[in-house]
């Protein structure tokens, strides 16, 4: 969630950045700003009354051992009066608070100035590409024709136990998925993440800390009864470990990671391009998280990029980088960029990975702080990366990869999996 002082202390450029996003703001800034000065007038003459009616009882308390009962009992008039005035103007505040809260959680994350202009997925900027697209045989198969052919995911069985874009993953797919897991792992590991373990359900303030609520309730499943949904992304059971927690400086960048299955409703999607692994309601994935001191949190962004970027060139995949435009990213980011695999069989991009920084939108949800060196204390910033999410990485593993006599596993993977080949 933005935060008011910095709306108050930056009208326009909220404005300027919302603007990145395709969204003109002023309105409700303006709006923001009237309601915050009705509230911030009533405050100080909230604190006015209460300074004059503690003044009153001291008086009144010196008129009683005085004897001056008569002037006392004269001034305890207005004291009610005084009070009965604060009661007013509390009620009012409290309306004039929700009034702004109501307003702040509607608005979107500022995005960065450098963040791409653009309203659709047109308009994002490719900045790396990597590896050469290969050339398949003739014959070639797309995924789901492949996992049906080596017997690697049966989807017409996940069908029959729980519904459609939930895979009964089987023999070698199901060790290619154990591989894949403790890979992404093991290099994370690597890389200074601490392993984490994660409730695969969470309470509504979970949801609201990491922006997810009142967003994207559609795009999860809901438990109604227990009031708790199942989670989207590892990202919100991870960075919520540190809701209404303050920090140390001296304690950036706290790193963690962990494995879980992810569920999401994805409403609507339907046809072509969800066949097979390309979008699923239940699927597996490893997840980066860092806080980080504000100073800092884009050259971390950059180390979060170069470490998915070894991943995909450890599997021997090609792959491209794209800056996100305002208008193509998330709720909660300031600055996203998403990686992309090249499914040779499908001829298409499929996108595996977004790495973002939210700046301070999710930690001041989450009440994220941390004492600053000169004791201040101040928001933290927040930032993640799937690191990977399976089901595209293996579409594109199963499609790139394939020969006339069987899939190649990459050599990096092949340490994990205990095998070489898929025939």
């Amino acid at each position: 969630m933005i935060t008011l002082p910095y709306i108050r202390e930056n009208k326009e450029e909220a404005i300027e950045r919302l603007a990145i996003r395709n969204i003109d703001a002023r309105a409700t800034i303006e709006s923001i700003l009237a309601t915050d000065a009705d509230k911030r007038k009533k405050q100080a003459e909230l604190e006015t009354g209460l300074a004059e009616a503690n003044a009153l009882a001291k008086e009144i308390g010196n008129l009683f051992k005085s004897g001056q009962t008569d002037k006392a009992n004269e001034l305890k008039a207005q004291t009610a009066a005084l009070k009965e005035r604060e009661k007013v103007l509390g009620a009012e505040l409290e309306v004039l608070e929700t009034a702004i809260y109501d307003l702040l959680v509607t608005l979107p994350n500022t995005p960065a100035l450098f963040v791409p202009k653009g309203a659709t997925p047109e308009d994002n900027v490719t900045v790396f590409e990597h590896g050469d697209i290969p050339t398949l045989h003739e014959g070639a198969k797309p995924h789901w024709e492949l996992t049906e052919q080596y017997k690697l995911i049966d989807f017409e069985l996940g069908n029959k136990i729980t519904g459609a874009g939930f895979p009964v993953y089987t023999g070698k797919g199901a060790k290619l998925q154990r591989a894949l897991i403790n890979f992404f792992l093991e290099e994370a590991t690597k890389a200074g993440y601490d392993e984490v373990q994660v409730p695969l359900m969470v309470n509504a303030a979970s949801g609201f800390g990491t922006g997810q609520l009142p967003d994207k309730e559609g795009q999860m499943y809901h438990a109604q009864v227990d009031d708790l949904y199942l989670i989207p992304t590892a990202e919100v059971p991870i960075t919520n470990l540190y809701r209404d927690v303050i920090l140390k400086a001296e304690q950036f960048p706290i790193k963690n990671m962990g494995y879980t299955p992810c569920f999401r409703r994805e409403a609507g999607s339907y046809g072509a391009h969800v066949r097979g692994l390309n979008r699923l309601h239940q699927f597996d994935k490893v997840e980066i998280v860092q806080l980080q001191h504000p100073d800092k949190s884009y050259e971390t962004l950059e180390q979060m990029k170069e470490h998915v970027k070894g991943l995909l060139e450890k599997l021997e995949l090609p792959f491209r980088i794209l800056h996100l435009c305002g208008g193509d990213m998330g709720f909660a980011s300031a600055c996203t960029y998403d990686f992309e695999v090249y499914s040779t069989a499908q001829s298409r991009w499929l996108e595996c990975s977004s790495v973002s920084n939210f700046e301070t939108f999710q930690a001041n949800r989450l009440k994220l702080r941390f004492k600053d060196a000169d004791g201040k204390t101040k928001l933290a910033h927040t930032l993640n990366g799937s690191a990977l999410a399976l089901p595209r990485i293996v579409a594109a593993l199963l499609e790139n990869h394939q020969t006339p006599d069987g899939i190649k596993i990459p050599a990096a993977l092949v340490p994990y999996t205990g095998f070489d080949t898929i025939n």
